[in-house]
């Protein structure tokens, strides 16, 4: 969605000037006229790129501001005193500068949803088209208590997933650091001095030895590789056709494929529950909650699901037909197509699914870990066998 800037009349004569955000003009203008405006011109609104509008907020920033923000309005508070309200409470300055410039923007006369797209850093399309329905619909403080509700949901599964991995990734990268140092350095120094014995050394110490020699000649060609094949990852991540394959086949990979589905699959019915639970149309729902999906099969399927419903077809009937998505969510949008109850169906659904990926998140871990932990005490172990193994062969033939 881009934004437009408008010039329109009320009802009462009345010149109102503003943003407003949608797929082109024309759209522009049926949606002034959907809000009882007769727009007297419409244009793309230029986009000036300062500074403020650089500032990408945390996440963690933005769920605090939304849920600050979403408790004075639920209270009666007028939106702009509530600005104010979030303004004084801001923890960090990048944050109370971007509120002032939101309460700016409507004192001015602009919508929320208008001043929210001159930071589209901060507020994704998600965010925008959120706070536009709760604005349509008259539901705003609703809307901004689920969408403080789903911030901090992904937040917090966020948290749970960086904690899960932090331990494995830290230990890797100290290990490989550690065995870098040894073979490259400290063990061809220890080695040496029984290559002075004239001794036939062992098989596995020789092998040690040759290893480090290689590495060290070798060690800024390695460098140069890693950076070439770093470079050419970037470049066709870049392509969707690369990128759907990459996550074609991490979606077959065991445990991590299921986990992977199930945290997108959980983001989508989120998203699609506050969605509709704001009074969004369903196509219209879809559509943006296809948008939150990151595993590009899971998104084409998303895609198709949502064809299928604009030609007529339930939704339960579309999501199942592309065999992508897990049963339970197919299940319960079922049950809630049926009793007239589709947004609680969706909360459900999406609350049973973050607890799938929980549990799958913490055997992945489980299982890291010990694997982890096992992989470099053989390294360490070859290591010891190989600096030791000279010392045994010479007491040996002393005796």
């Amino acid at each position: 969605m881009s934004a437009f800037r408008f010039e329109a009349v009320d009802a009462h004569g009345r010149l109102r000037q503003g943003l407003v955000d949608a797929a082109d003009a024309r759209a522009a203008r049926d949606r002034l006229r959907a809000d009882g405006l007769t727009p007297t011109a419409v244009d793309a609104a230029p986009s000036r790129d300062t500074p403020l509008q650089r500032t990408r907020l945390p996440a963690a920033s933005l769920a605090l501001l939304t849920r600050q923000l979403a408790s004075l309005v639920q209270s009666g508070m007028p939106l702009d005193q509530a600005l104010v309200a979030v303004h004084e409470q801001a923890d960090d300055a990048p944050a109370r500068k971007l509120v002032d410039a939101i309460r700016t923007q409507v004192l001015a006369g602009e919508s929320l949803p208008a001043a929210l797209s001159r930071f589209p850093r901060t507020f994704s399309p998600l965010y925008r088209g959120l706070i536009g329905a709760g604005t349509e619909t008259g539901r705003l403080p609703e809307v901004l208590t689920r969408l403080a509700d789903y911030l901090d949901a992904r937040l917090a599964l966020r948290q749970k997933f960086v904690v899960a991995l932090i331990y494995p990734a830290l230990v890797t990268v100290i290990a490989v650091g550690v065995i870098a140092v040894l073979v490259t350095y400290v063990v061809p120094q220890v080695v040496s001095v029984y290559q002075q014995s004239r001794q036939t050394l062992p098989l596995l110490t020789r092998a040690l030895i040759a290893t480090s020699e290689f590495f060290r000649a070798t060690g800024w060609l390695w460098l140069g590789a890693l950076a070439a094949v770093a470079i050419a990852l970037a470049l066709a991540w870049r392509r969707d056709r690369t990128r759907e394959r990459l996550h074609r086949a991490l979606l077959r990979l065991p445990g991590v494929g299921r986990l992977a589905a199930s945290l997108d699959t959980a983001r989508y019915a989120s998203t699609l529950a506050i969605l509709v639970g704001s009074g969004t149309p369903l196509l219209r729902a879809l559509d943006a909650a296809t948008g939150v999906v990151r595993m590009l099969p899971l998104a084409r399927a998303a895609r198709t699901a949502s064809a299928l419903v604009r030609e007529g077809v339930s939704l339960s009937r579309a999501l199942k037909e592309q065999k992508a998505f897990p049963p339970v969510l197919i299940h319960l949008i079922a049950n809630g197509e049926q009793s007239g109850a589709l947004a609680p169906m969706l909360e459900r659904a999406a609350a049973e699914l973050e607890r799938d990926a929980e549990r799958r998140l913490a055997w992945v871990a489980a299982l890291i870990q010990p694997t982890l932990i096992v992989a470099m005490g053989a390294i360490v172990l070859v290591l010891v066998l190989a600096v030791m193994l000279p010392i045994v062969t010479m007491n040996q033939l002393v005796r």
